[in-house]
């Protein structure tokens, strides 16, 4: 288990939704995914997310996901919290995602509010009850009314914090206020869910990021981060405004996965923006975008790898 793991920090500081590397042909590279993993470790990562929507969990099938899991865990499970999406609308099924998760190695799960279905208040308790009772791993909900069509009420909230298993929000509802109360009644660990909030978030209480531009500038968020916890507002935000652009150009279209997949081929660090249906990879014009939002955040120097696809 990481050093990083504690009561307030239960999953590190930053953390990325990391993207599920493809080659062109729209197989996961496990060889890539894992050199993304080490990357964002090195450059100051302590906490991954796998097989979010930004890895492309949707399209990804069972034994992708436990390879992807295993691998990670391998490269750099002893330097940063490895979390495991276990997400889905059919409880059985986040069920097994749970316990494949936790064979696989996981250091803790990811449980988002059932998708599509809009279910009641009660029966997303009874979903997140029955995914965390699956296993041992902490659990980490996800509030994301924005694509889950639902949003968790605060006594909701308040009773999934009852929770033993239950340990963190990551909260991308966009409620400040609403958030610096929930944390204050029920002392979960808050990740910040939404990159332009980060700042704003910590201010307002939150631990955490875990983010998706992060994985685009990694070192600028971590010099956030330890800016944030050496007392430095003044200069966090200094920091921050300077990530601006990256976190426009990553979020602005709503497209994080294939955006972020994008900006990664910019810096050299994957070969193909390949991705599944639905999803589609960025045009060279739609890269072109994230390439000047790159490059006003100063992230652009020599671009290493032309292997673009």
């Amino acid at each position: 288990m990481p050093a990083v793991t504690s009561a307030t920090h239960p999953f590190g500081s930053l953390l990325s939704a990391m993207v599920t590397p493809m080659t062109a042909d729209g197989a996961v590279d496990l060889e890539a995914t894992v050199r993304l993993a080490k990357h964002l470790v090195d450059a100051g990562h302590d906490g991954l997310v796998l097989n979010g929507t930004t890895g492309e969990a949707p399209t990804t099938h069972a034994p992708e996901k436990a390879e992807i899991v295993a691998a990670v865990v391998e490269a750099v499970g002893d330097r940063a919290y490895v979390v495991a999406g276990a997400g889905s609308n059919d409880t059985a099924h986040a069920v097994r995602m749970a316990e494949q998760a936790a064979e696989a190695g996981a250091h803790g799960l990811l449980v988002v509010t059932p998708y599509y279905s809009r279910p009641s208040q009660d029966g997303i308790v009874a979903h997140v009850g029955a995914v965390a009772a699956a296993t041992d791993l902490p659990v980490m909900l996800y509030d994301v009314p924005g694509r889950a069509g639902v949003r968790l009420a605060a006594p909701t909230i308040d009773r999934l914090a009852a929770l033993d298993r239950v340990v963190a929000m990551k909260d991308a509802a966009g409620d400040l206020v609403a958030a610096a109360q929930s944390i204050v009644r029920t002392g979960l660990a808050w990740y910040c869910g939404d990159d332009g909030l980060a700042l704003a978030s910590l201010a307002h209480g939150a631990v955490g990021l875990v983010g998706v531009a992060t994985q685009a500038a990694p070192e600028g968020f971590a010099r956030l981060f330890a800016a944030w916890q050496a007392s430095d507002a003044a200069g966090a935000l200094d920091v921050y405004r300077s990530l601006l652009p990256v976190i426009t150009a990553l979020n602005g279209a709503g497209f994080q996965a294939t955006a972020a997949k994008a900006a990664l081929v910019e810096l050299g660090v994957l070969h193909s923006r390949a991705t599944r249906l639905p999803l589609v990879p960025f045009t060279d014009d739609e890269a072109a975008d994230v390439r000047a939002g790159l490059a006003a955040a100063g992230l652009l120097g020599v671009v290493a790898g032309t292997d673009r696809a």
